[in-house]
């Protein structure tokens, strides 16, 4: 991997305690629009401390359409590793040198890695999803079937790691064609039609044991509520948000209230991270400490929040397209 230039004067980066960064420390990098209030950072420079590795995270704001120029970008500056975010990650998988499977079945990409003198695109999306699912112990199967709300990148994600395990994938969405495409991600995915009616989501609520929404309604602010809210819950059903912030939405609420589990998706947002990192440096990443970094930090935001009277879910977040997007971008479809 080439080196990295760092910053021009030895010092100490925002948010990464213990971090010093010279000459010498190798710079990854996030890029969205926006990407101001990106965890990523966060996770990455905590782990990067806690391993002893010199390396330092940041936050690039890269405008919507120059998404392309990034992998020249990389190339040129020497930066060691790259996330990508909401609106490049269909661009940047054209720009790179290779694609992993997922990536290239995906054509979607969220990091990129060296390998040799060739950039090559990598998905850890639904992968990261797989990890936390599994972390939470949270069971899934053939006996188990999980239904995604939702057919945008996240939920593609989801339903094509899923498929990865031979999972029976059921997948709703308001438009037919971009639920059909997300099902075909998995060999026992299908598409099911939009619950318009009360009856309809609690039949279909009824034939899956893991409901994973990667869709922005049931936020608590929203006009419409989730078309799974005011339903009735088994104590064996699950639901896994993947909005982490507010930690808990009026969908996980409603959940948990009427006998059913419910998790946000900080964790698919760790494990995502954590994935990411380990391409890069080939060192293990520490789970455990980037989670409490991550939480931290969303008990200063929270508090923050409670300081200046404003809403907590004004500023919601989600780890659905995996760094940290806005959740009114999590899928496609009008909501």
């Amino acid at each position: 991997m080439p080196g990295c230039g760092g910053s021009r004067w030895p010092g100490h980066i925002s948010g990464a305690v213990g971090v010093r960064v010279t000459g010498a420390t190798q710079v990854a990098a996030v890029i969205g629009d926006p990407v101001t209030h990106s965890l990523s950072p966060t996770l990455h420079n905590a782990g990067f401390a806690h391993t002893g590795l010199d390396w330092v995270y940041v936050a690039l704001p890269v405008r919507a359409g120059t998404g392309r120029s990034v992998i020249e970008a990389m190339r040129t500056l020497g930066l060691a590793g790259m996330n990508v975010t909401m609106p490049h990650k269909d661009s940047v998988a054209e720009a790179c040198d290779a694609l992993s499977a997922t990536a290239a079945r995906l054509g979607a990409v969220n990091t990129v890695v060296w390998h040799g003198d060739a950039l090559v695109g990598h998905s850890t999306d639904g992968p990261g999803l797989v990890a936390a699912l599994q972390d939470l112990g949270v069971a899934y199967g053939p006996d188990r079937p999980v239904l995604v709300v939702g057919a945008g990148g996240a939920a593609r994600a989801a339903v094509y790691s899923l498929g990865q395990h031979d999972v029976p994938v059921s997948v709703a969405a308001r438009r037919e064609e971009p639920a059909r495409l997300a099902a075909e991600l998995a060999p026992l995915g299908r598409a099911v039609g939009w619950p318009d009616t009360p009856l309809a989501a609690q039949a279909l609520l009824d034939d899956h044991a893991l409901v994973i929404n990667a869709i922005p309604l049931g936020m608590g602010d929203r006009d419409r509520a989730h078309p799974f809210e005011r339903l009735r819950w088994r104590e064996d059903q699950v639901l896994y948000d993947m909005v982490y912030w507010p930690a808990e939405t009026s969908l996980i609420r409603d959940v948990r209230a009427r006998g059913g589990q419910a998790h946000n998706g900080l964790s698919m947002l760790i494990h995502q991270a954590a994935l990411a990192f380990e391409l890069w440096t080939g060192v293990p990443a520490p789970v455990e400490v980037m989670t409490e970094a991550g939480q931290s930090a969303l008990l200063e935001r929270a508090r923050r929040a409670k300081h200046a009277n404003e809403p907590i879910e004004a500023s919601k977040v989600s780890a659905a397209e995996t760094i940290d997007l806005i959740p009114s971008v999590l899928d496609g479809e009008p909501s």
